[in-house]
């Protein structure tokens, strides 16, 4: 069972599949230089399977790359942060 990660970029947010089923997604708002994590879901079926961490890293991580910063919005996205002490300077 394989989850893979891809960004919507029309859509704002990005999605974790998992075996090819949609499992949940990270929205966001990008806005000078910076992208607001406002909500994320995991679909019920999916949850307690480490999707969530998964697709909030992959979005901090593109986040990073593409040379922008992040507004943590969102409760999990804080807690997220907090414990990946790393992402703590795109803050």
């Amino acid at each position: 069972m394989a989850a893979t990660v891809e960004h919507d970029v029309s859509e704002s947010r990005f999605e974790i599949y998992f075996d090819g089923q949609l499992a949940g997604y990270a929205d966001y708002f990008e806005r000078n230089g910076a992208r607001d994590f406002h909500h994320t879901v995991t679909y019920p079926q999916f949850r307690g399977q480490g999707l969530a961490a998964v697709v909030v890293k992959a979005a901090l991580d593109d986040t990073k790359a593409s040379g922008l910063s992040v507004i943590p919005s969102w409760s999990y996205v804080v807690k997220y942060i907090a414990e990946n002490p790393s992402y703590a300077e795109l803050v």
